[in-house]
């Protein structure tokens, strides 16, 4: 169902919004987790470690076509909330043709370059095979991927983040049952798990395209409307691309990251993996209020509100600051006997080096809170300019990383990596808020009817 995000209270807007993304992104998580237990069960350590290897390609070329295909909801939503059916459709249609084509060319780029990348980021020689083969399967299925992205973004920026819920766990439930019967009955080893997830992929990818077309068919385009201008393709590629190099930003400094880790040896890369999936269940909680934001905000600068903006992302700032706090107490109660369960190991490097991972991570989330929520809300606003620098921040410090602090502390330097970034982009983004939002409300008037066409204000 479609929901106006420009009327309610704020809090009680953001929540209803965000509480089904974060049920999907911490089903996904608990996915992942359950994943590793299953290949570290049925496949053994290594294949975890391969597995884990690969994650910082894949999320590469998946973290641009999500960024992009959330650049291009901006957009929509922007319409959305501006209630500019027509352009509105246009945004859809343009966001259809874009998606397609990006998304062929990310697979042959990762067909061609997966391998090289991992001999370039020292995989282990003794994963490397196994690394090479999953990766190579998976960079199959990200037309799949692509699409549900496409599907669900679109849906979010019309309000529904509810139905995109739906798709996820039939996802997760096919690929668990794919795993157990590809890994422990077929005895498929690495490859069972790869096509597992591309199956699971593929269905939830056709789901969500289905649900889009038949129940929201209100902005499904017209075939007057298929044709768009060439100013709405690059408006739709100027949102799309600075989203998916943010993305690519981000994730490019993890692949980098991932080569200090790799010449840490496997243990390591054991410890790091089991480690950053209890890690990436509990950012869920926090980054997914951040995440709404964007559709938030989108909503109400194309409805000319911008004091509404600004009360949002305060009731944001305190829902994640709270969700952190009680994520700290679980953490330190829990973390290093969850970190040991996933890596199947009772080993003393696994356990120590994981359980530091977490404690140090967790507590930095009062800085990652209000940087998801900063940026999304400048993305929110058609920032492009803010957003980009501190993703650009944000690999410079992990480049610096490897180069110093890796060499010096060892895992504890990649430990202290990412607090650092955050704390450090929290810092450029409240500034970039703080302009942003104040040149806007000089720009528009409180009781302003909503705008068809986007403000020209830029930060």
């Amino acid at each position: 169902m479609m929901k106006d995000l420009t009327k309610g209270f704020p809090a009680k807007v953001i929540i209803l919004f965000a509480i089904p993304l974060m049920i999907g992104n911490i089903a996904q998580q608990l996915y992942n987790i359950t994943d590793s237990k299953i290949v570290s069960m049925y496949v053994g350590s290594n294949a975890l470690a391969a597995v884990g290897a690969t994650g910082s390609i894949s999320n590469l070329l998946i973290g641009f076509i999500n960024g992009l295909t959330q650049g291009f909801a901006i957009v929509t939503a922007r319409n959305f909330g501006a209630k500019n059916e027509k352009n509105l459709r246009r945004a859809v249609s343009g966001t259809f043709l874009l998606t397609a084509i990006f998304t062929v060319l990310l697979t042959i780029i990762g067909l061609f370059f997966a391998k090289s990348v991992l001999v370039l980021l020292n995989t282990p020689a003794e994963i490397l095979e196994d690394a090479v083969t999953y990766i190579s399967i998976i960079m199959c299925g990200v037309v799949f991927t692509a699409i549900f992205n496409m599907s669900a973004n679109t849906l979010r920026a019309v309000g529904d983040s509810k139905r995109p819920l739906y798709c996820i766990f039939a996802s997760i439930f096919i690929n668990i049952v794919l795993d157990i019967l590809f890994t422990g009955n077929f005895r498929m080893g690495i490859k069972g798990v790869a096509y597992a997830t591309v199956i699971a992929q593929a269905v939830c990818a056709f789901a969500c395209l289905a649900i889009l077309f038949i129940k929201t068919k209100a902005i499904i385009p017209t075939k007057s409307e298929l044709v768009i201008s060439t100013e709405e393709y690059m408006e739709l590629l100027s949102f799309g691309l600075a989203m998916g190099f943010m993305g690519s930003l981000v994730n490019l400094g993890t692949i980098i990251l991932q080569s200090a880790i790799n010449g840490l040896g496997t243990i390591i890369v054991t410890a790091h993996i089991a480690a950053r999936r209890v890690l990436d269940i509990m950012m869920v909680m926090v980054y997914t209020i951040g995440f709404s934001m964007t559709t938030y905000v989108s909503q109400n600068y194309g409805a000319g509100k911008i004091n509404r903006i600004r009360q949002g992302v305060k009731h944001a700032i305190l829902m994640a600051s709270a969700i952190t706090t009680v994520l700290i107490v679980f953490c330190y109660m829990f973390g290093r006997n969850l970190v040991g369960w996933i890596a199947t190991s009772s080993q003393s490097t696994i356990l120590d080096n994981g359980e530091m991972y977490l404690k140090i991570g967790v507590v930095c989330f009062y800085a990652l809170g209000p940087l998801f929520i900063y940026r999304c809300s400048l993305q929110g606003m058609q920032s492009r300019f803010a957003p980009l620098l501190t993703s650009t921040m944000e690999l410079i410090i992990k480049i610096l990383s490897v180069l110093v602090l890796v060499p010096w502390l060892g895992y504890l330097g990649v430990a202290l990596t990412e607090p650092i970034s955050w704390i450090v982009m929290t810092i450029a983004l409240i500034i970039g808020y703080e302009i942003t939002i104040r040149k806007l409300s000089k720009s528009i008037a409180p009781s302003q009817k909503p705008r068809h066409s986007p403000l020209r204000l830029r930060f």
